[in-house]
């Protein structure tokens, strides 16, 4: 470990950045030839297509802490309202430039006040919110998704994750993600990190007596 970068903001063995640039290389290739109609498809956040969603995925990694805390004051401290300001900015005039500038932001460290991990579930989240509706499909390595299904297991700082789990035990099926006490839910890392999440497409991917708790506190019940 690094003097300058804290524990939180690693994998056993492994630095965060170098993962969160090779999530982000991986799909800037995925998206590579993309038709007009894919980039306009609507994506799982709700309200965004594809295209939008990964100009929000460019807007986080051009955002330094200064900037973010002027956007929100700007914004009068409604955060969803700098979001889609964020956004705006680098959506660009074509998919082709939304693309590019994505690929420009591929090496980038800057971040809002967030630690690194939290970006890194931000890009995996964000590229399967492309990725599923679209057919796509990523391999990712298990111990990348791993670190992330840990980070959301404690934390309802980005999303309410947290939370959302409560009373329930989460096992994952190709990994050794394990956490909670309560109805089981089980299926693979990626699944339960997306469900944890939020993302309800995700759901009859697991298995479990808990998967229709889990169901409900998705909104989809």
């Amino acid at each position: 470990m690094t003097g300058s970068e804290p524990a939180a903001d690693r994998s056993p063995g492994t630095e965060v950045w170098p993962l969160i640039h090779t999530e982000r290389a991986a799909l800037a290739a995925d998206l590579a030839d993309l038709s007009d109609d894919q980039w306009a498809t609507p994506s799982l956040c709700t309200g965004l297509m594809v295209r939008e969603v990964l100009a929000h995925l460019t807007a986080g990694a051009s955002l330094t802490s200064v900037r973010w805390l002027a956007g929100v004051i700007r914004c009068r401290f409604d955060f969803d309202k700098q979001v889609a300001m964020r956004l705006a900015e680098q959506l660009g005039a074509t998919p082709a430039e939304t693309l590019e500038r994505f690929r420009r932001v591929v090496p980038s460290r800057t971040k809002p006040p967030l630690p690194a991990v939290a970006m890194l579930g931000e890009t995996i989240v964000h590229a399967e919110d492309i990725r599923r509706p679209l057919g796509l499909h990523r391999d990712y390595p298990t111990e990348t998704v791993t670190r992330v299904a840990e980070y959301y297991q404690g934390s309802d700082l980005v999303v309410l994750a947290k939370g959302r789990i409560g009373d329930l035990q989460l096992v994952a099926d190709d990994g050794p993600f394990k956490t909670g006490v309560g109805a089981l839910v089980s299926g693979s890392t990626l699944a339960l990190t997306m469900a944890m999440t939020g993302r309800a497409a995700y759901l009859d991917d697991l298995e479990g007596g808990g998967v229709e708790l889990l169901r409900e506190r998705c909104g989809t019940a």
